[in-house]
């Protein structure tokens, strides 16, 4: 409930006419074949059909929901209702999806990186960043990143992390988590000089010395500890990839030793950016390039950016992304409210 409501704010600084909102299941899918999986996703949908549509409530993917997962309850979908429709994002290309929805938060939560690190007077020549997390945004975070001139050296799942001081090698890292589906151990297996740490140990991610962080995992995975760790490491920047992967007292740190910091509904906008484009697409019955979705989703950032920027100054907490993203989002949802009538 606490992300849907985080959720409306997050989509809210995108500037795109898309509401907000969270839903899930208590499925794992961890050990599940692929027609296990198919057969929660069409029951899981015969319920929810009654529930969403293009104009109602479009969800899209998260944490354990993929494209495999997608295109299960997509099909489950057009199956019950008898209609081709935009009723999901993440889809895949060849039925109504869009190109760079993939790579949308991973990519977004560098260019937001990229605009803290501008106003900072600084950009991503020969910096190192650790990234934590090996999906999607992870993935593309650090694909973008190396290709704007950091060094990416980390990445993890839930058993444990690697740490690459030579920067993840992405095709391998795409090979084990998208292809394979292994753990994270195989891509240390696979590098000569990674090293592996299991989970649960006093050492973490965010215990190698970077410029950059990118927590692009899970909820809370961020504590007061490793953010002072990061802040002692001298730590530059924090963009959230993951929905709040910061506790409160991690803030706190970072805010306090002047790290720029990204709060997740500003920086990992890029997701829910990319599937209002998604949706813009399937109404008009058209695809747009990778250069064009890509070329709005940068701009898209840097209005989020600049946005939360702004209001933060105009409210008195100038520097303060934390602040500044909460007041942007609320001003709008609460002026549409207000004009509506609801209020």
């Amino acid at each position: 409930k606490f992300l849907g409501f985080e959720q409306i704010f997050k989509n809210s600084l995108t500037g795109q006419p898309i509401g907000g909102g969270k839903g899930g299941s208590n499925f794992d899918p961890k050990g599940k074949s692929d027609n296990e999986i198919m057969r929660f996703c069409q029951s899981f949908m015969t319920e929810l059909s009654k529930h969403i549509g293009a104009d109602t409530d479009v969800p899209a993917g998260d944490i354990g929901v993929g494209g495999r997962e997608i295109g299960y309850l997509y099909g489950q979908y057009k199956r019950l209702r008898n209609e081709y429709t935009g009723v999901l994002t993440g889809k895949g290309l060849n039925w109504g999806g869009s190109l760079a929805r993939t790579e949308a938060t991973g990519y977004g939560a560098v260019y937001f990186a990229e605009q803290m690190l501008n106003a900072r007077g600084e950009n991503f020549n020969g910096k190192t960043a650790v990234v934590s997390g090996a999906g999607n945004v992870a993935i593309y975070a650090i694909e973008k990143l190396q290709s704007l001139g950091a060094k990416a050296v980390t990445c993890s799942d839930s058993s444990g992390f690697v740490y690459d001081p030579d920067g993840i090698d992405v095709d391998l890292l795409k090979e084990i988590k998208e292809v394979k589906r292994e753990r994270i151990v195989k891509y240390a297996e696979a590098r000569p000089n990674a090293t592996y740490t299991p989970a649960g140990g006093e050492k973490t991610v965010w215990s190698i010395k970077a410029d950059l962080a990118f927590p692009c995992a899970t909820q809370n995975e961020l504590d007061e500890t490793d953010a002072e760790t990061l802040v002692a490491n001298g730590v530059l920047a924090v963009s959230e990839g993951a929905n709040m992967p910061s506790t409160l007292g991690a803030i706190d740190v970072f805010l306090k030793a002047g790290v720029s910091f990204g709060p997740a509904k500003a920086a990992n906008a890029g997701g829910v950016a990319v599937s209002a484009l998604e949706m813009a697409q399937d109404s008009q019955r058209t695809q747009w390039t990778f250069e064009e979705v890509d070329a709005k989703l940068y701009d898209i950032m840097k209005g989020i950016y600049e946005n939360a920027a702004s209001a933060a100054k105009e409210f008195g907490h100038e520097g303060n992304l934390v602040v500044g993203a909460n007041i942007a989002g609320f001003l709008k949802v609460a002026d549409a409210m207000s004009a509506q009538g609801i209020v």
